[in-house]
């Protein structure tokens, strides 16, 4: 089904997310026209700051919109998927922010007008989300739509602050993971599903095959499967993750000694010493360890945009 009958719609977007906020603004615009002479009338609505995204989509629902759009990096994403999850209104997403996965995994591209073109020819599919459970959580959960992950790369997030993202851009993300190649310590914690147990230094549960910038960890995972691929790799060796981390630049980590792929539905993670752990979503910090990652099945409806 296209996205026949659609008339009402409203683009939220992070005023604040990137570079080139001017440009931005000019080329939503253009999106808006674009999107008029398909026959859906969008209206611009800005992000008010952090957390804003979650309650304006949930009053999108409310008022009846009939599609939400997104344009903004992973956290204003994950915001509104959060404001949607559980709901039949559509979602769509437009390029935007410092990071952004899903605009990858869909292969969109980076020119927001562009973009828009090929949304207007979408079609909503049903999917399953993730969800994050702990205590450390307002709520005590947290829907993802992308990947969720512990260890090294939630120490990353949790290091990288706003306004250094807001100046550095995604070289922010890369500075810090230099800079924590040597200095991390990578304590290990259980990492625990039906399947497989093993003792690890980090995991990521993925729903898509890119994690960001050009890395791809989880590549056999998939948005429209109901579950996760994960990874846990083992190794405390700085010059184990270095290597690790060219081979991924590379595009084959797969099948390196002391990294585990398979796939479920759950996956727990619990510390096993006194040092902290760290998690993340879709590039969000959640807090330290215990977590519980969860596929929620039907819980999501996505605008796959039509072909270029």
């Amino acid at each position: 089904m296209m996205l026949t009958g659609i008339r009402d719609a409203v683009i939220l977007y992070n005023p604040a997310a990137g570079r080139g906020q001017h440009r931005r603004q000019v080329q939503l615009e253009r999106a808006q026209q674009i999107l008029k002479q398909a026959g859906i009338l969008a209206e611009l609505e800005a992000t008010t700051g952090p957390g804003s995204a979650t309650a304006q989509a949930r009053n999108a629902v409310a008022d009846g919109r009939q599609l939400v759009i997104v344009c903004g990096g992973d956290g204003t994403i994950n915001e509104i998927v959060n404001g949607l999850a559980g709901s039949q209104v559509p979602m769509a997403v437009l390029p935007g922010g410092t990071a952004n996965v899903l605009v990858k995994e869909l292969s969109l591209p980076w020119d927001i007008p562009r973009a828009a073109e090929r949304l207007a020819r979408g079609t909503p599919r049903r999917m399953a989300l993730g969800v994050a459970l702990s205590s450390e959580i307002p709520g005590g959960r947290r829907y993802f739509i992308s990947l969720a992950g512990a260890g090294p790369d939630g120490k990353l997030v949790n290091a990288v602050d706003l306004e250094t993202k807001r100046r550095m851009g995604i070289l922010a993300y890369w500075f810090e993971g230099f800079r924590q190649l040597f200095q991390y310590s990578f304590p290990s914690f259980r990492v625990i599903t039906a399947e497989q147990e093993h003792t690890a230094t980090l995991v990521v549960a993925g729903r898509t095959k890119h994690y960001g910038g050009p890395v791809r960890i989880t590549t056999e995972a998939s948005l429209f499967e109901d579950h996760f691929e994960v990874l846990a790799a083992t190794s405390q060796s700085h010059w184990r993750y270095a290597t690790n981390l060219v081979k991924l630049l590379a595009g084959y980590m797969r099948g390196t000694p002391g990294n585990y792929y398979w796939k479920t539905t759950s996956v727990r993670c619990e510390a096993t010493g006194g040092e902290d752990i760290w998690a993340q979503v879709d590039g969000e910090p959640i807090g330290r360890l215990p977590v519980e990652f969860k596929i929620v099945p039907d819980a999501l409806t996505l605008v796959v945009p039509g072909e270029s």
